[in-house]
């Protein structure tokens, strides 16, 4: 699934869900603390992180249930898949994201994982809030009528 982008980015895993299940009011990137093997298989493209999580403990964020696949080629130091992986981040946004989720009802959601242009692996983490049904449902029909406004706009001309 790995996708060039226009800045020169690789895209390597993307959390579709999370724009539906939450509100994104801010988002960061971080750096991922990786092992050898791991960055092999994220540039194999064969990683997941749509049932992940980040959770703020024992000073320092941590991405929780992400997947990346094990390596056929490390064979005698192979990784868990499912292992917690730190973030690398700034004290003062770690500081600041941690008194955003000690409020009510907020949560860090990964929402994709690339390597920028220097070739070094990155986790876009937002904090969000969860929608409850009838905010999807606006939402849906939202997107419905730009859709179908859009679709008038090019019929008429």
């Amino acid at each position: 699934m790995s996708a060039k982008r226009d800045d020169g980015s690789t895209l390597v895993a993307e959390n579709r869900k999370a724009r539906h299940e939450y509100f994104i009011t801010d988002s960061w990137e971080a750096g991922i603390e990786l092992l050898g093997s791991e960055v092999k298989s994220l540039r194999r493209g064969q990683s997941n992180i749509a049932e992940s999580y980040a959770s703020v403990e024992e000073q320092g964020i941590w991405l929780i249930n992400s997947y990346i696949a094990e390596y056929p080629g490390a064979a005698l130091f192979p990784h868990e898949p499912r292992r917690k992986r730190r973030l690398l981040m700034h004290a003062r946004e770690i500081h600041k994201i941690a008194t955003a989720v000690e409020r009510k009802g907020m949560t860090l959601v990964p929402l994709e994982m690339y390597f920028n242009a220097k070739g070094r692996a990155k986790v876009k983490v937002g904090l969000a809030r969860g929608k409850n049904q009838s905010d999807k449902r606006q939402d849906a029909a939202k997107r419905d009528w730009n859709r179908q406004k859009a679709r008038l706009m090019r019929e008429k001309g």
